[in-house]
């Protein structure tokens, strides 16, 4: 039956690659490569975290060379990928050398701001060791928590994205999203010391603006109201502003770009707000009644 359609199926898999979303056809259409941006982050990582996810020895008496000789890797990765980026969204409008000069300007600016972007990620570090009692070691939160991960992934992604770099920091964080459960776009603006506790299931939007010294727990939302409007809402604050020193639990959603948090505010697990909340607040949800109800004791099921 199938050797019987075979041909049909082609034919429609053909028509189908006429669509322009169906880029690989059309020779003179540019597009990134996901498994170079991933490898972008994975040099960046071992850059940031030496001998934390691979071989690296940069020991004895200068790092230099290693620290050299990688940011050399990730400066000819990170080119190429800018420049098909680049040519993706403005191949139409700009010629190749006006690509090429934002090209170096991106990564030049890019590459300058790592050792501070490595500063902030280390204050991260610290957020969530002194954060989570169950933390028994620095090391085994650069090693293993997810929500660091996700930080990691975010604070370098948003770095290309106030540059207006197309694709690159999308690809980039919903890989992040992918292996953690954390989807924190590329555009949010986040501060120091920051600390996602279990991280799974939090979602942090394209115009939120988060303080220093926030704590947020799994299942948190920093989302907006609606977003029926679609791309008319683009580039609108449609996300909350979470400011210094505030606490939020776990499935709590703070919705809207006019909400505000104010500072030392404590949000408690399960609480919806769509409105601002003065500084040094305790938000609590009023009304959740718990019914316990024990089953009868069946002797056949209870005892052995």
């Amino acid at each position: 039956m199938f050797n019987e359609n075979l041909d049909s199926i082609v034919d429609g898999f053909a028509s189908n690659y006429a669509s322009p979303e169906i880029f690989f056809t059309d020779p003179d259409r540019h597009f990134p490569n996901r498994d170079a941006i991933i490898g972008i982050l994975a040099d960046l990582r071992h850059l940031m975290f030496p001998r934390y996810f691979g071989d690296e020895t940069p020991t004895g008496s200068d790092p230099r060379y290693f620290i050299g000789e990688t940011l050399i890797r990730i400066e000819d990765s990170l080119r190429r990928e800018l420049r098909e980026a680049l040519l993706f969204r403005d191949g139409d409008t700009m010629d190749a050398a006006a690509i090429d000069a934002r090209v170096e300007e991106v990564c030049s600016t890019f590459l300058t701001k790592l050792p501070e972007l490595h500063r902030v990620l280390l204050k991260d570090v610290q957020a969530a060791f002194d954060g989570d009692p169950a933390a028994q070691s620095k090391e085994e939160i650069i090693f293993s928590y997810p929500g660091f991960f996700a930080v990691f992934v975010y604070r370098i992604a948003h770095e290309l994205y106030v540059q207006k770099v197309p694709l690159i920091p999308r690809i980039m964080t919903e890989y992040a999203h992918g292996r953690t459960g954390v989807d924190i776009n590329s555009g949010a603006t986040i501060g120091e010391y920051f600390f996602i506790d279990h991280a799974t299931g939090v979602v942090i939007g394209e115009t939120t603006t988060i303080g220093d010294h926030v704590k947020i727990y799994q299942g948190v939302t920093l989302g907006a109201l609606s977003t029926r409007a679609g791309q008319q809402l683009s580039g609108v604050k449609r996300h909350p502003t979470i400011e210094d020193n505030v606490t939020i639990y776990s499935n709590a959603s703070v919705l809207g770009g006019e909400t505000v948090v104010g500072e030392g505010t404590v949000i408690a697990g399960g609480a919806f707000v769509t409105e601002s909340i003065p500084a040094n607040s305790r938000v609590s949800v009023k009304g959740v009644e718990i019914n316990v109800r024990q089953p009868r004791k069946s002797p056949a099921s209870w005892e052995l």
